[in-house]
């Protein structure tokens, strides 16, 4: 039997103890190196595997300004959907190695490592890692007249009654699925995963009383919480939200095992050289702590955080792993 929670855990470990490197590690990379280089002296693109307007795409855009501003050159975002982020990654893989082609990559790409038979790439051989960007908690949320006032109300609902609560999700595979499946498998319960085509589609069930509560990321549910229609029951991620910060996380309410931050980061091609690897990172590392930066982020529901390319390597190696064991165990089927 797979053991989620330890699975969990060592991912968890492992990237606590990367974070520990990371900060020595960054001040040496911002260690100005290159004061006369010559990379970036032209337009340098960013391609995310999402459509335009949504939390991911947001923060790449606020990324590219601030990065346009402190090298100097255009940095342009080119969004690129479809097929579970995999056009974005080809594209990535095969530009060439020189630093003007950057992917946008993370918590989707180690999924996708599990959820695909094959992929046109690898990961974790086809391309370097400059810097994480930004990170993601889900929120377990309800309708605002919901019984269910706490994750502890959620769990005795399910065992009181196995198979009929139902949690909301978008389509299975998705970072919102995902968590959900791990949730049930953390509290021990047997509930009814129900995944929707979109985020409206799901926000009108939990809004309707159709679902009992929804797995879902702040920027999608925000109005209706602002609204008072829909009840946040607890935050996904390590610790309470900036933007949220009465909501318990879900290891607070009593599932200690238990934790989901999605994230992005920049990777390039394997073969870019180092040189432009730690213009890069230094670059990124030193514009997202800016104050408007966190400021935008944070009204998105998004935290913008910088890492060592060796960090955020080791997160994507951490979250394959993670993602594969909850993926065997909740059956999901390959795709092509």
């Amino acid at each position: 039997m797979i053991d989620l929670a330890r699975i969990a855990r060592k991912a968890s470990r492992e990237c606590v103890a990367g974070a520990a490197v990371a900060s020595v590690l960054v001040i040496g990379l911002l260690t100005p190196t290159h004061p006369q280089q010559s990379y970036p002296n032209r337009s340098v693109q960013i391609i995310v595997p999402y459509a335009a307007g949504g939390i991911a795409d947001a923060g790449m855009r606020i990324l590219a300004d601030r990065l346009s501003a402190e090298l100097k050159q255009p940095f342009v975002v080119e969004n690129r959907p479809g097929a579970g982020g995999i056009v974005a990654a080809k594209a990535g893989a095969s530009a060439a190695p020189d630093g003007y082609t950057l992917l946008t990559t993370g918590n989707n790409n180690a999924i996708s490592a599990s959820l695909f038979r094959t992929l046109p790439y690898n990961i974790l051989t086809d391309f370097a890692s400059t810097s994480t960007t930004s990170f993601f908690d889900l929120l377990i949320v309800t309708r605002a007249e919901s019984a269910l006032k706490s994750v502890a109300d959620v769990v005795k609902a399910a065992k009181a009654n196995p198979g009929r609560l139902n949690i909301a999700t978008i389509n299975p595979g998705s970072t919102q699925n995902l968590a959900a499946e791990l949730f049930r498998s953390a509290a021990g319960i047997n509930a009814t995963i129900v995944p929707f085509r979109t985020s409206p589609d799901m926000a009108t069930a939990v809004l309707r009383g159709d679902v009992d509560v929804a797995f879902e990321f702040y920027a999608a549910m925000h109005g209706a919480i602002d609204d008072g229609k829909v009840r946040p029951l607890a935050s996904t991620g390590p610790q309470r939200t900036a933007y949220l910060p009465d909501i318990p996380t879900v290891a607070q309410s009593g599932i200690p095992d238990y934790e989901v931050t999605s994230w992005n980061g920049i990777s390039v091609p394997a073969a870019t050289p180092k040189e432009i690897v730690e213009i890069l990172t230094r670059a990124i590392n030193q514009v997202l702590p800016a104050r408007d930066v966190q400021e935008k982020a944070s009204k998105l529901g998004m935290e913008m955080r910088g890492s060592t390319p060796e960090a955020m390597t080791q997160r994507m190696r951490s979250d394959i792993a993670k993602w594969a064991a909850v993926i065997e165990k909740a059956s999901i089927p390959k795709r092509d």
